[in-house]
């Protein structure tokens, strides 16, 4: 997702650096690289918590066939295609309601909300179709 932020993004900052220079004082631009960890670190913790989450509700995201009403199968790894992109809408709300507004306090214009959607969805379909295949688990 940070790969994806970084080519769609408008070349500044990602909207972490505003995060880090909020608490270490300066400006966002000062700090691009300790902010694209911090991104990074969050997809990671992010994808943890949905690969380990998953399960725990009862939901498989392993690489079978899943019965569906009407006589239809569908492979799990679609499933977990989907609610990854379930999960990726949901980290984009929480971080366009939660993060962006509130803990930076930022007002982004509709090219960040478009970019910062879009590497979201992207993140969750991705993560789901890694942890449906057995990729990452």
């Amino acid at each position: 997702m940070t790969i994806v932020m970084m080519i769609l993004g408008d070349g500044g900052p990602p909207p972490t650096a505003r995060l880090v220079s909020k608490v270490a004082g300066g400006e966002p631009e000062d700090y691009a690289m300790p902010g694209m960890v911090l991104h990074i670190a969050y997809g990671i913790v992010a994808g943890a918590v949905f690969a380990v989450g998953v399960p725990l509700v009862g939901l498989a995201l392993s690489s079978t066939i899943v019965a569906v009403g009407l006589g239809l199968a569908l492979s799990s790894t679609i499933v977990a295609v989907g609610l990854g992109l379930a999960y990726g809408i949901l980290l984009m709300v929480g971080g366009m309601v939660f993060w962006m507004r509130m803990v930076i306090g930022a007002e982004p214009d509709r090219d960040m909300m478009t970019m910062f959607g879009t590497v979201h969805v992207v993140y969750g379909v991705v993560l789901g179709a890694f942890l449906g295949a057995g990729i990452l688990a």
